[in-house]
């Protein structure tokens, strides 16, 4: 699952009507879509979007934000049971089954610690339970490899391994990640995005080589062994094999900034841009379809 290097600070209102904010990176301020101005009558918004997915049990899209999880219908996004948590990481692994970490949401009475560690759900967003590190890890990234979960913590930008779904955890190299691939024909080969360019693991993320010439990209994703996807800051779509060498497939509506990118599929792709709307593109990126415009959430079970 793709999550964008740049982190941005997320805000939430509370019931009174203020806003409580709770900075996960000095790098970026700008205010979540809709939330100046919030009170309890009016919905936030997703806030900056991190991660999409398609839940494989009815086709359903998913995106999750500064503020909650939302499925993404024709009228707009809908909150999920009225959770206003900040999803830093996400990622469908299964039927009505996700991945998540971030942080509570500041109007949460039973929140103990800032960072949620790694929790689950497994009826689409409804409830949400926690599996590890609570009060610990803080994963920016979240990708299911077969046996292997692999997550970044951004509070020590070390890459985890798990291969007992997220109960326990083995800390692997240090790196400046923003978003993790990797396919579960091929566990074991792990490729990043980072300030420093493409990185690419053949270790399950113990050790990292840079790719040479690679072009600077905002999200990797590699849908099958062998072939990789990637979206620049310019909002190309790209294709390749080994990372060093890519082709133009398309690009975002629009030619915005391009933020995250998920491989539901081989040619099946959600992106979102910088706009904070999402993208969806049925043949690998050659043509898109403005599935969310960004800014219209309804309130929603």
């Amino acid at each position: 699952m793709t999550i964008r290097f740049r982190i941005a600070a997320f805000a939430a209102a509370a019931a009174t009507g203020a806003l409580l904010l709770t900075a996960c990176s000095t790098t970026d301020t700008t205010p979540a879509r809709g939330e100046a101005g919030a009170t309890g009558d009016a919905d936030p918004g997703t806030g900056h979007l991190h991660g999409l997915g398609v839940d494989p049990d009815d086709g359903t899209l998913y995106a999750a934000g500064h503020l909650g999880v939302f499925r993404l219908t024709p009228a707009g996004a809908v909150r999920i049971a009225d959770r206003y948590q900040d999803t830093m990481g996400f990622t469908v692994t299964g039927p009505r089954t996700f991945l998540a970490s971030g942080h509570p949401s500041p109007t949460d009475p039973a929140a103990s610690s800032p960072h949620l560690g790694l929790i689950r759900s497994t009826d689409a967003g409804q409830a949400w339970t926690t599996v590890s590190a609570a009060g610990e890890a803080d994963f920016h990234s979240l990708q299911q490899a077969g046996p292997i979960l692999y997550g970044v913590d951004s509070q020590t930008s070390q890459v985890w391994a798990s291969k007992d779904a997220g109960a326990t955890w083995e800390r692997r190299a240090k790196i400046p990640a923003g978003d993790l691939a990797a396919h579960a024909g091929t566990p074991r080969e792990v490729w990043a995005t980072s300030r420093d360019g493409l990185l690419h693991s053949t270790d399950g993320g113990a050790t990292f080589q840079p790719v040479p010439d690679a072009p600077a990209l905002a999200a990797v994703e590699q849908p099958t062994p062998g072939q990789l996807i990637a979206l620049t800051a310019g909002g190309k779509v790209l294709s390749g094999g080994d990372g060093t060498s890519w082709i133009e497939r398309g690009r975002l509506p629009g030619g915005v900034q391009g933020t995250v990118l998920t491989a539901a599929g081989p040619h099946h792709l959600l992106a979102a841009d910088s706009n904070d709307a999402v993208h969806e593109s049925k043949d690998g990126g050659r043509t898109w379809t403005t599935v969310y415009p960004g800014g219209h959430t309804n309130a929603g079970h």
